[in-house]
């Protein structure tokens, strides 16, 4: 992405848009390019997951995703965590939809995989209340102020 970066002095900001429309969300007025990386564990980091139960959950995050109008771009994880890369727009409360994902996700969780879960959990319990979220992007902060210090700024 940081030849994009650099082109944009060069090409106008529509043209960079067309090229990279597949890459950006776009509502209303706006065009945006936001990710983020959300880290989930296990309650107590119980090794409950298999690998049936990380390929529903695959599909259960895309359709909460695509719900909130949102792309994911990766997901993938191990026993007791999970990691997931997706693409959200400006105006999504990331605190509201990690509860809600995590509300919806460890109830049909709880209900298609009972008998694995139940080895480890006696209460309605999946994941552990806290989480782990982190924006991130195509090109890096160096990057990008390397970028907007070399603006040519206008002179008096």
């Amino acid at each position: 992405m940081s030849e994009y970066i650099i082109d944009i002095t060069y090409r106008s900001t529509r043209e960079i848009l067309v090229s990279m429309k597949n890459d950006f969300y776009s509502r209303g007025r706006s065009v945006s390019d936001l990710k983020a990386h959300l880290v989930l564990t296990t309650k107590y980091r119980k090794k409950v997951f298999t690998d049936k139960m990380l390929t529903r959950l695959h599909e259960i995050t895309e359709s909460l995703l695509e719900k909130w109008e949102c792309r994911l771009i990766e997901i993938n994880g191990e026993e007791d965590h999970v990691h997931i890369l997706f693409q959200y727009h400006p105006a999504m409360e990331l605190s509201k939809f990690v509860n809600n994902f995590k509300s919806v996700s460890s109830r049909k969780l709880r209900q298609e995989f009972s008998e694995q879960i139940d080895k480890f959990y006696w209460k309605e319990v999946f994941w552990n209340s806290s989480y782990f979220i982190a924006s991130c992007g195509g090109v890096t902060i160096s990057t990008l102020k390397k970028y907007v210090e070399n603006q040519t700024r206008p002179e008096s």
